[in-house]
């Protein structure tokens, strides 16, 4: 019987690494995982952490606005970029103490250089000297921004890694991209008092999600001073003279003048340079790692979990992966990952709460579909005399009464999308929604209260 160093490898220290290296150490095998730079991941290090921190930042002007609405005087107000940036990095270094505790707690070695696979079994870990071998490798590697290095001034950009530990605030900022990366630091900027230019190519920003969910950010994006320009793309970054620094070209004619221009225009796996080949290890066209319902890649003791393979590229779903992992792996529990029905929050401003089908996904599959829908002004805008509304919609089986999917936007909507998700992973119909009590006063309770539909959808024509 061959003899290994590890019973498991894990190459990778993002959320799903950390959780099956410290859940397989827990569970007495013997483990070591590899990260090269810091533990957390995307997640904590350059994602969703400092993201939403960032996100609250933004969001202070309009509470000190709002105030006055409720009898309070708020004094003179300044903000300190690099302060921010401070407090986020020694939260963030906190959380990766966590990691690392964990990890240590549970006897998982940790080892701080780059894994590359030499075959099935081995690692090199590069600048240590040493190879190492495993009986099981699961590989949690991650993703990172994708750059248009064939793009003309492409140098001068940056990308959502490097945007959180930017030496100064800009004074102005053209984002390029349409999807919730750049909506979302569109809002951070904006909020923080920068002039903001979101250039997308397409038709429509947040175009994957439910139309009623795009047309009213986009709107209330617009009402907040956030310029957007669609239909087309930036052709050139040059260096520039003057008051802001760059000068950029839009293939629609346009030449915009900006002091950072960020690309947020998709990510790709992390697999450049990983030695998959060496494993015979199989991959798709994009990079990702081919793996089947169980993670499992084509090899026969490596695995991979997370934004590395491309199928959902969300922090609980690479967690819930090695959790399906190691059931399968270790405990001869064969568990597939559940990719239904995810809820999702997009922390534009507004905030998206989504889960289920969209309006236009539903009519495309069910002959008889209704809408539940209310828009209107949350009660915490009235004293603030802020007319900015809230949306709450229900997309439901006309036949059997399904809830088929459920979206909100305003405030705290994330918050109400994971409870919504309770309800649709238990295949609640909208009878089950009538017959829960509202709890008033509150946004959510909007919910429970949509007796009537706004319209029906009939074979995909609008009725009503």
């Amino acid at each position: 019987m061959t003899s290994y160093d590890y019973d498991l490898f894990v190459i990778g220290g993002g959320s799903g690494g950390v959780r099956a290296g410290r859940l397989a150490g827990a569970m007495g095998k013997r483990v070591g995982l590899a990260e090269e730079f810091r533990m957390g991941g995307t997640c904590v290090i350059r994602g969703c952490v400092p993201k939403k921190l960032y996100v609250y930042a933004s969001q202070f002007p309009e509470h000190f606005s709002d105030a006055a609405g409720y009898g309070w005087t708020v004094g003179e107000t300044s903000f300190d970029w690099s302060k921010l940036v401070a407090n986020k990095e020694a939260e963030i270094t906190r959380l990766e103490g966590l990691y690392t505790k964990g990890l240590n707690n549970a006897k998982t070695e940790i080892l701080p250089y780059r894994a590359v696979l030499k075959d099935a079994h081995t690692i090199e870990l590069v600048g240590s000297g040493k190879t190492v071998t495993a009986e099981t490798i699961l590989i949690a590697t991650g993703g990172h921004p994708f750059m248009d290095d064939a793009m003309p001034g492409h140098e001068l950009c940056i990308n959502s890694d490097q945007v959180f530990d930017l030496a100064k605030l800009p004074k102005s900022i053209t984002i390029q991209g349409g999807g919730y990366i750049a909506v979302e630091f569109a809002g951070i900027f904006n909020g923080l008092g920068v002039e903001t230019t979101l250039v997308y190519r397409g038709k429509q920003i947040l175009h994957r999600f439910d139309g009623d969910l795009f047309r009213l950010v986009t709107e209330a994006m617009i009402e907040k001073g956030i310029r957007i320009v669609t239909e087309a793309n930036i052709t050139s970054v040059a260096e520039a003279e003057g008051e802001h620094r760059l000068s950029v070209t839009l293939s629609n004619g346009e030449v915009l003048a900006a002091d950072q221009v960020l690309q947020a225009i998709g990510r790709v796996p992390n697999t450049k340079g990983l030695g998959l080949e060496n494993a015979g290890v199989k991959q798709a066209e994009d990079g990702s790692i081919i793996v089947d319902e169980y993670s499992h890649t084509n090899v026969e003791n490596i695995w991979a979990v997370g934004d590395v393979t491309n199928r959902v590229q969300l922090t609980p779903v690479a967690i819930h992966e090695a959790m399906c992992f190691l059931e399968t792996a270790f405990k001869g529990n064969p568990m597939r990952p559940d990719h239904e029905l995810i809820p999702t929050a997009v922390f534009s401003q507004p905030e998206i709460g989504t889960v289920g089908m969209s309006e236009e996904e539903a009519a495309k599959q069910y002959a008889n579909v209704e809408i539940y829908r209310a828009h209107f002004r949350p009660m915490r805008n009235t004293l603030a005399g802020r007319y900015e509304k809230m949306l709450t919609k229900l997309v439901v089986d006309g036949d059997t009464r399904k809830v088929l999917g459920a979206h909100v936007l305003g405030p705290d909507a994330g918050e109400m999308a994971q409870l919504l998700g309770i309800a649709l992973k238990a295949a609640a119909t909208k009878d089950d929604f009538d017959r829960t009590m509202a709890l008033h006063p509150s946004a959510a309770e909007e919910f429970v209260t949509m007796y009537t539909p706004s319209y029906r959808l009939v074979k995909g024509q609008r009725q009503g």
